[in-house]
């Protein structure tokens, strides 16, 4: 760790932690208090707190506790992980004993939940962890009663800033790798760099970590810095923040394990604290509006497994309210598949009923519709007048305000009512919360995109001659009945024109059909994104289905989702499907589009709320959608996929931006901010995009490259060009191919030709690499390359006998040492593991030579002679000549063995003992032809390795390093 890293993140983090009443050592400090080197409990601490904890429990019932804790014969990491949560912070652990009236299994505390002063909390940093295979230093470990809960990596504010998250997560990657009993018991991942700081889970991917923007229940001020390090410390690791997210915010979703946002956290605890305040059941409920795609549904999953812990709410009845039965599923499915105890689904309007009448301790989920009267009653009976039932409603904005709403809050006159919306209304008529009480929380659409949980949605307008707007509509009629007559038009006018009618028009689908294909194909697929189409009625879905593939021709498959009919038609009949088939269509649509090529779903009035597929980025829509339905149905397209897709976008065939305008405004100005953005907002933000990207080269032609290039030469350079290149790619992606990018395709060409040229001359991958831009972008660049004759091909490598070669080609005497220490440099980093301590000195080399030549002690041309002398020093590395005079497989391990045991021992004793280890692994390994894949034999061959050395009289620490190193020397040489 440097000292920057140190003064600057490390140590204000745990400082912070001091604040919160956290115990400070250093790692070397805990050695007396743990087993062995290789512990990672601090067994008595744990014994010391099981026993204040349960003062009834034996010392050996205590030790079986963690012996069990310890030693339990585990699957792999993931199954370990999640059962250790399980005990910690599920089920329990429990143990036969007699405490009164005979032996009886009692489960043993391992936390105080409620008084969070009887627990130990330890910051412990610079901790060692030892195994066979080698060492691990984590910067700081968050410890809890002897549980290594939480571990931290700090980076360096000077590393570049797309690359400290990245870097932070395949640090756990390898520690996972090597020491994975460390993660048993982790719950949190966080690296941080003091302006920069995210949280995941473990085996969570770097675009998965998430920010922690709120100190709740701490203020900005109180916390008293903006750094997003210590927002993360005080809202995330203060003691009673850190038990209660460990203990009642984290899910096993299936294979993933899912920690709370913020914004979920935030909710869940002001719905409980005005649960637990008001004595009145109509006050203690309320709204929590969080915009669509930011986690609802495990929100209220959230909220229900604190409400069931918490002794005060007394083990509420809990019910969970949606108006479609695909919601309820989904709902349904979400609360079993995180482990949520006993969930019913209610299965008919009787079966609710008892139900309902069951008490404390239920959990029920139903539709609205269930709370429905039958021939014989009048009003839907009472079930239950206990106020200990707290109802939750998902999109509690539709179908709250009829008949079956009353018959619901009839039915449980004194329940607690929590709305939970993306889309809340706010009317005089239609209000949401003035029918379940004040906003509890609010996220809304703009926090929700800069916070990165969604994407922002783009808005554009296609083919004006075709919409249906308003006044249009006669224009539209005549043009498209144009062969009648005057009379006769005014006829069919009256008895039949709707905007149906002109919506199915013949000649305008198959316009908009023809229109809309291409858009998808230019704009949408060639990015591998997939669309969602939603026309008028279920005969113009069908005949959208059979425009769209004839013109498609076979490049995609499409299917078409709506609700079967009896007496449906034979056309329509055709498409009907079971829900079992629904499910696998949408489960296809849902894949990427190499691995299934359904790549657009058309509806009418299905999947148009509660559909969640990250992978749809464009809904077309041809059809009339209004207030909160309409917002309901554009942010299908708003979830995040992966770091190409930065945006969602509506095409309007039919002329909604006027129901949008009235959409909005149901709600206020700031509440739905940035809810759609049209094509032409972003031609500022693109504006300024190309001139951030311009400016490194600003005093150069365009037939400069060579010195373009070498404006790219120094590596953070290069990465700030990076960061600035892809924005303005992003931006250019979002536009085109409308006119409005027309003034700045040529420079984004040069720049992406520049970037090109720099990634080949500084052998910065392993070929020129443009996938990494929307495809429209990269087709563009691709293309300008091959007019300027560029062969888009792999860099020569610096072994190759061409590289002088290509070293002429350049005209700058700079462009050639530019090229060839880029080239060293990038061999070296691909060979490194073959012989680090070979490869680490020739690195030093070159970069001494570049200090010599900067501080002007050597000319030009002597800097590239002598960084050919270094390629031939590789060469003959390459070839198997070595220094030492032994075999080139074994000259590795004599020069690790020289590095750390130089001074101790003389070097034919190293040449002997390295020929020695060579052998011995030779042999060993050689029994085994797929060694590399089994885990049990490389424990094995890392424990009989230790032995070897320990004869050799090598000191255990050293011995531990050199394990380490020759395992990794023998996986990737022999």
């Amino acid at each position: 760790m440097s000292q920057l890293e140190y003064e600057e993140v490390e140590k204000p983090f745990i400082e912070q932690l001091q604040t919160y009443g956290y115990t400070y050592k250093k790692g070397s400090d805990l050695d007396s208090e743990r087993s062995s080197r290789g512990s990672f409990l601090l067994e008595e601490r744990l014994a010391a707190v099981i026993q204040q904890l349960n003062p009834w429990i034996s010392k050996s019932n205590r030790d079986k506790v963690i012996k069990q804790l310890t030693t339990f014969p585990a699957e792999d990491t993931w199954s370990a992980n999640k059962q250790v949560f399980e005990w910690l912070f599920g089920d329990g652990i429990s143990v036969l004993q007699d405490v009164s009236g005979g032996k009886k299994n009692q489960t043993v505390r391992l936390f105080d939940f409620e008084n969070v002063e009887n627990n130990d909390f330890l910051v412990v940093n610079q901790i060692s962890y030892e195994n066979a295979n080698g060492t691990i230093r984590p910067d700081i470990v968050l410890y809890v009663n002897g549980f290594p809960v939480v571990v931290i990596e700090c980076k360096s504010p000077k590393l570049k800033g797309d690359q400290q998250l990245p870097e932070g997560v395949r640090q756990f990657e390898r520690y996972v790798d090597t020491h994975e009993r460390l993660f048993w018991y982790n719950q949190m991942l966080i690296v941080t760099s003091l302006h920069r700081a995210r949280v995941g889970t473990l085996f969570a991917k770097a675009q998965h970590y998430g920010l922690w923007k709120d100190p709740y229940p701490l203020t900005h001020e109180e916390v008293g810095s903006e750094y997003d390090q210590a927002i993360l410390v005080a809202g995330m690791l203060r003691k009673e923040a850190l038990l209660d997210l460990m203990r009642n915010f984290i899910v096993f979703d299936g294979k993933v394990k899912k920690l709370a946002r913020y914004q979920q956290y935030r909710a869940v605890n002001k719905a409980i604290e005005r649960m637990e305040k008001e004595d009145r059941p109509e006050l203690r409920g309320g709204v929590v509006w969080h915009t669509q795609g930011s986690g609802k549904s495990l929100t209220m999953v959230y909220l229900a497994m604190k409400v069931r812990r918490l002794a005060k709410l007394e083990n509420p009845m809990l019910v969970i309210i949606t108006d479609r039965q695909d919601l309820d599923d989904q709902i349904t499915g979400t609360f079993r598949q995180c482990g949520f105890p006993n969930p019913t689904q209610a299965s008919s309007v009787a079966d609710l009923k008892v139900q309902l009448g069951k008490g404390p301790g239920t959990t029920v989920m139903t539709l609205i519709q269930k709370f429905q009267t039958n021939e014989i009653e009048d009003d839907f009976p009472i079930i239950s007048e206990s106020e200990n039932i707290i109802v939750m409603t998902d999109e509690s904005h539709r179908s709250q305000y009829k008949g079956l709403a009353l018959n619901m809050r009839r039915a449980l006159p004194h329940a607690t009512f929590i709305g939970f919306t993306g889309t809340p209304i706010d009317k005089k008529k239609r209000s949401t919360t003035g029918k379940f009480g004040s906003y509890i929380d609010k996220y809304t659409i703009e926090q929700a995109v800069e916070d990165g949980a969604t994407v922002p949605i783009f808005y554009e307008s296609r083919l004006p001659s075709v919409q249906v707007k308003g006044d249009s509509l006669d224009e539209m009629f005549n043009r498209v009945f144009h062969e009648y007559d005057d009379e006769t038009r005014d006829k069919i006018r009256q008895k039949h024109v709707n905007e149906s009618l002109i919506l199915t028009a013949p000649e305008r689908m198959r316009e908009i059909a023809w229109d809309l294909v291409k858009h998808f194909e230019s704009h949408i697929l060639v990015n591998g994104y997939k669309a969602q189409v939603v026309a008028v009625s279920r005969e113009a879905a069908v005949a959208y289905k059979e425009l769209i593939d004839e013109f498609a021709g076979g490049q995609f498959e499409t299917a078409v989702i709506f609700s079967a009919g009896h007496n449906d038609k034979d056309n329509l009949r055709r498409h009907h499907v079971s829900k079992d088939e629904e499910k696998q269509l949408i489960k296809r649509f849902k894949q990427p589009f190499e691995e299934d090529k359904l790549a657009m779903i058309i509806v009418c009035d299905k999947l148009l709320t509660g559909f969640d597929a990250p992978i749809e980025q464009v809904m077309y829509l041809d059809k009339p959608i209004r207030e909160h339905n309409l917002l309901q149905a554009i942010a299908r397209t708003n979830r995040r996929y992966d770091e190409n897709k930065t945006y969602g976008l509506i095409v309007d065939y039919f002329g909604v931006s006027r129901f949008l305008d009235e959409a909005l405004e149901i709600f206020s100005a700031n509440d739905v901010k940035g809810a759609l953005h049209s094509i032409s907002d972003e031609l500022p933000r693109l504006e300024q995009r190309h001139r951030s990207a311009m400016r490194f080269f600003d005093g150069l032609s365009k037939a400069q490259r060579e010195q373009s290039v070498l404006r790219l030469k120094d590596e953070d350079v290069r990465a700030q060009f990076e960061v600035h290149y892809k924005r303005f790619a992003e931006s250019m992606d979002k536009v085109m191919p409308n006119p409005m990018a027309g003034p700045y395709l040529e420079d984004l060409k040069h720049v992406g030709l520049i970037r090109q040229l720099a990634k080949s001359q500084f052998a910065e991958d392993d070929g020129m690499d443009i996938a990494d831009c929307g495809e429209k972008v990269r087709r563009l660049v691709y293309n300008h390359l091959q007019s300027n004759g560029i062969d888009v091909k792999k860099p020569v490598s610096v072994l190759s006998s061409k590289i002088k070669e290509e070293l002429a080609e350049y005209e700058l005497p700079e462009s050639k040492a530019a090229k060839m220490e880029h080239a060293l440099k990038k061999e070296i980093s691909v060979r490194m593991d073959e012989d680090p301590v070979f490869y680490t000195t020739l690195r030093e080399k070159i970069d001494e030579l570049l200090e010599r030549f900067k501080e002007r002690k050597i000319e030009i041309g002597d800097l590239i002679d002598e960084l050919l002398k270094q390629r031939e020093e590789m060469l003959d590395k390459i070839e198997g000549k070595t220094h030492s005079g032994l075999d080139a497989e074994v000259e590795p391990f004599y020069n690790k063995l020289s590095e750390v045991l130089g001074e101790l021992k003389p070097d034919e004793e190293l040449k002997e003992i390295a020929k020695d280890i060579y052998q011995f692994l030779n042999q060993t390994i050689s029994q085994i032809p797929d060694w590399k894949g089994k885990r049990d034999f490389k424990r094995k061959l890392n424990g009989d390795l230790k032995i070897v050395l320990l004869k050799k009289k090598i000191g255990l620490e050293d011995t531990l390093m050199l394990v380490g190193a020759f395992s990794a020397l023998a996986e990737r040489n022999m």
